[in-house]
């Protein structure tokens, strides 16, 4: 009985019926795939205007289902959505799977004929080109593709079918259509040439290998694979005796001993090796110093106790096949060397495979799998055997596989690290360097060509994000299409939407790759990458998306990157993988809004608590003091300390330190989640992270990212008409440019923020503009009006910045201990630590030295327990203004070298110049006259980048001194 519905060819209805107007055709198509599931408003808008729908979109999908009731019955009306009531058998793509799969399995049970006959009435239901007449891209690329992909894989799978009964002769027509119609598919060629060579026209199949070859060669520049290459050799090799085919088509015709009648010798079935193959030297070295040392066990006299299992695993496409290949090529075993293709084949097929290699006879392979586990390793315990077990799915794939005998080797390659597979060492292969990735493009383009263009050639490389595979594709493209300039790919690879419909080229594709992987995860964990598909961060931890990332890991298509400084697992993607993913997420879930609005709150609540460890009682925070969670301190226990009073309380500032910590392992991840939000829409979101973030970038000195973030910030806060929220961003783009010494633009930034706030953000506002002022009275009178608000109201926190502000600009000893008591108070170490530094700035003028060391000190001792290294930079510099003023210069010297260090590592060039300036003070108090003349023009050099013209003036100053004093002692 024929199905009632068809896509596997234009659009049929039971009876011939079909809609007319083409959208309701794609409107009946979308929901024929999904029978008897619901399918989201949202993806039916999506494929029927192609992911541009119109404002009405809605509307008009309601009008075209109420139209389609009225030629098909069962269209029901779910929430979100629509469903189709029929059985998938009703629908002829369904069906069509359905039946592939059962043939399959009668074919792993040894129903040959019966599978054969399967196969034959699955590929029977097509009528034509999958999807034909039915004008939806995202339709064909989600399911007409892999449709027909299935449908080219099934036929070949049947052809080997009729083989193994001995039907050569009646399929060679056939296959030649299939080759006319796809050349670059290699399985296809090798049927044909099995077909004519099991027909008896010997000469007929050595001219096909010659016209495969040539194809490949002509169309991607690539030599024929390892199949192809085998069947080739197998038709050489027959010297026109009857072929005596197995299931799989390779000759029967082995000896007890493991030799191939006819040609004595070891078996070697490795495929061949990758001509235009380059870098990889580590992994190679790796291979072959393990090799040598099991080598060297038995040139030693020692017999080697066990097998040797080596595992290379990485993400897709990264070449693990290749390199593996590459690296047995070099290795020479005994009693030879297998290779087996794994994929998604049962242990017990490839088994059948290995042991007619090692000479047992068809009829003597056992049927059961348990009976080929005993036979192969009974086979394999005296042999020293080279195996290579390419894509391998997991362990229990690999275990029955693995020769058992003293001296073997066997390199598995697998997206997973196997790590369950005992006494197996693993490398994980990454992607290639830039210059092996330059080179293998050169390789497979041409090297003129490359070298013609060097700039386009690296971002191809880039583009391509050094994946072999993509390289491998872009390159072909190129050989295929002299006329393109590697400009012109590179644009056409710039677009994200595109890059990888244009990493194809034959059967060839990222995308199949990747989709090979996806389709064999489990619903939750395709979900979960889907999700992880919102995302443009380079890497992310698991509290993210709330769930495990560790299976994804496990299937290559996630790379752990180890602990970060929080103590998190951190995993990476490949940003193709990324791609990927975000295009899934598109075509089965609407897109990334949904995923990023669910998990909003999140990430915002979590950043929110970590700032408020950074500055307790900020405006967002919600806090008027630092509280640590339950065990971990009490709120009245002070994190610093006054001169004589306790220690800060140790468990309570690691607290506080791993708050940070944390937010600096998250500082790239949530940085691209600004950018995610306002993508999204989610503008609330966008710019309330933003304002979140300014206390982490402030402490380690982030300035791009701060500039970056505030931008999209302000932006995001002014899309949504926030006008708190556009305020509290100019007043952190004021610090920012406060940090990095420029004065007017801090000013320029708090004067636009004014107009958009009263009351307490309108005294932080007068509070920052009084820091930026040049007259001492007008910067006064700022801090004064500041306070007397913040008083007014109550506002600790405010209090505290005021007093410390108004006590460093009076150097005014009294109001800096208030501050400092404040902030003691609110439990802010880092506001205590800020305002001990200037207290000691105030004792060092009034020639306190003594209290100026202490001061420091204590600031120092809070600095290193928190783990701010910039803020300890900035102490050691007032510390070594301290010796100079004791009369120790040396010590001075060591003490700005040590605050050099910190500051250039963190690329804070304001902290540079003035560590620059004075360790060319200290020079000149030592005499090193030249160490002077080279620090103070270094520190010129940092003023000119920051644009500080005084700081240029004053160090330029300090070098005329330096050479003056030089002058007269020559």
């Amino acid at each position: 009985m024929n199905p009632r519905f068809g896509v596997l060819g234009p659009l049929r209805l039971e009876a011939g019926q079909a809609p007319g107007p083409a959208k309701h055709r794609t409107l009946l198509a979308a929901l024929l795939l999904e029978a008897g599931r619901p399918v989201p408003v949202e993806r039916l808008v999506s494929v029927v205007w192609d992911d541009r729908p119109p404002a009405s979109a809605g509307p008009v999908l309601r009008v075209y289902v109420s139209a389609l009731r009225k030629v098909v019955d069962g269209i029901r009306t779910v929430p979100g959505g629509y469903v189709l009531d029929v059985e998938p058998d009703d629908v002829d793509c369904h069906r069509f799977e359905r039946l592939v799969a059962t043939a399959r399995r009668e074919r792993e049970s040894g129903r040959i004929e019966q599978a054969a006959g399967t196969y034959g009435m699955a590929l029977g239901l097509w009528r034509g080109q999958a999807l034909a007449g039915v004008e939806s891209s995202a339709l064909r690329r989600t399911y007409a593709v892999p449709l027909e992909e299935l449908r080219l894989t099934a036929l070949e799978e049947r052809v080997r079918l009729d083989l193994r009964l001995g039907r050569g002769a009646e399929v060679v027509g056939e296959l030649r259509a299939l080759v006319g119609a796809h050349p670059l598919r290699e399985r296809a060629w090798v049927c044909l040439i099995e077909a004519l060579h099991q027909a008896g026209r010997r000469s007929e199949a050595l001219g096909a290998y010659q016209d495969a070859r040539r194809t490949l060669v002509e169309e991607l520049g690539l030599e024929p694979g390892a199949e192809l290459t085998a069947a080739h050799r197998r038709v050489l090799e027959d010297e026109g005796r009857p072929s005596g085919r197995t299931a799989e088509g390779r000759t029967s015709g082995r000896t007890a001993e493991g030799r191939t009648s006819g040609r004595p010798g070891p078996v070697d079935e490795l495929p061949p090796d990758i001509s235009d193959f380059v870098g990889r030297q580590h992994v190679l070295d790796w291979i072959v110093r393990t090799a040598g040392e099991q080598a060297s066990v038995r040139t030693a006299g020692e017999q080697a106790s066990a097998p040797v299992h080596l595992v290379l695993h990485g993400p897709p496409g990264c070449g693990k096949s290749a390199a593996a290949v590459h690296a047995a090529t070099a290795l020479e075993r005994p009693d030879g060397r297998l290779y087996a293709s794994l994929g998604a084949r049962p242990p017990g097929a490839a088994l059948e495979d290995l042991l007619r290699s090692l000479g047992c006879p068809d009829g003597s392979v056992p049927p059961g799998l348990e009976e080929r586990v005993r036979l192969y390793r009974s086979m394999t315990a005296r042999r020293r055997l080279l195996v290579v077990l390419d894509d391998a799915a997991d362990e229990a794939q690999v275990r029955p596989l693995l020769p058992t005998g003293p001296g073997s080797l066997t390199l598995v390659t697998s997206r997973s690290p196997l790590a369950g597979l005992e006494a197996a060492r693993a490398y994980e292969l990454g992607v290639l360097s830039e210059d092996e990735a330059v080179a293998m493009l050169g390789e497979v383009a041409g090297h003129d060509r490359v070298r013609a263009e060097p700039e386009a050639a690296r971002r191809i490389v880039r583009l391509c994000g050094h994946l072999p595979l993509a390289l491998r594709i872009a390159g072909s493209r190129l050989a295929r299409k002299p006329g393109w300039t590697l400009d012109h790919l590179a644009g056409r690879l710039g677009d994200e939407r595109r890059r990888l419909d244009e990493l194809s080229a034959g059967d060839l594709a990222v995308r199949g790759s990747l989709a090979l992987g996806y389709r064999g995860l489990p619903d939750r964990e395709r979900r979960l990458l889907r999700g992880l598909g919102a995302l443009s961060a380079p890497d992310f931890a698991s509290w993210v998306l709330g769930a495990d990332l560790e299976p994804l890991a496990e299937a290559g298509l996630l790379q752990s990157r180890g602990l970060d400084e929080a103590g998190q697992e951190r995993y990476g993607w490949h940003d193709l993988t990324r791609l990927y993913a975000a295009e899934r997420l598109a075509e089965e879930d609407g897109g990334a809004a949904g995923v990023l609005a669910a998990r909003a709150g999140v990430i915002l609540e979590r950043t929110r608590r970590a700032r408020a460890t950074l500055l307790p009682a900020e405006p967002g925070s919600g806090r008027t003091e630092s509280h640590p969670p339950p065990g971990q301190g009490t709120p009245d226990q002070r994190s610093g300390t006054r001169e004589g009073a306790a220690e800060p309380d140790g468990l309570k500032t690691g607290w506080l330190r791993q708050e940070a910590r944390w937010l600096s392992a998250e500082r790239r991840f949530l940085v691209a989640a600004v950018d995610d939000f306002h993508r999204a829409g989610l503008h609330e979101a966008a710019w309330r992270l933003a304002f979140y973030l300014t206390p982490l970038f402030e402490l380690g000195a982030h300035h791009d990212d701060w500039h970056l973030t505030t931008a999209t910030g302000l932006d995001a806060a002014r899309a949504v008409g926030h006008r708190h929220g556009e305020a509290l961003l100019l007043r952190g783009l004021a610090d920012l440019h406060r940090a990095e010494g420029r004065t007017e633009a801090a000013a320029a930034a708090l004067r636009a923020a004014q107009p958009l706030v009263e009351g307490l953000e309108l005294a932080r506002i007068t509070l920052r503009l009084g820091l930026v002022q040049a007259r001492p009275a007008e910067a006064e009178q700022a801090f004064v009006r500041a306070l007397r608000v913040f008083e007014e109201a109550g506002d600790r926190r405010g209090q505290a910045d005021a007093l410390r502000a108004l006590g460093a600009l009076r150097r005014d000893r009294e109001v800096l201990d208030r501050s400092l008591r404040a902030y003691q108070s609110l439990g802010d170490p880092r506001g205590e630590a800020e305002a001990l530094l200037d207290l000691a700035r105030v004792h060092l003028g009034a020639g306190r030295r003594a209290e100026a060391r202490d001061c420091a000190e204590r600031r120092l001792r809070i600095n290193r327990r928190l783990g701010d290294r910039l803020p300890e930079a900035a102490a050691l510099l007032v510390l070594a203004e301290i010796a100079r003023a004791d009369g120790a210069p040396e010590a001075a010297a060591a003490l700005v070298r040590e605050s050099l260090e910190t500051f250039t590592s963190y690329g804070e060039r304001r902290g540079t110049a003035q560590a620059l300036m004075a360790l060319a003070h200290a020079a000149l108090d030592l005499d090193d006259l030249d160490g002077a003349v080279e620090a103070s023009m270094r520190a010129m050099g940092e003023f000119d980048r920051l644009g500080d013209e005084q700081g240029r003036a004053d160090a330029e100053q300090l070098a005329q001194e330096a050479r003056r004093r030089r002058g007269r002692r020559i």
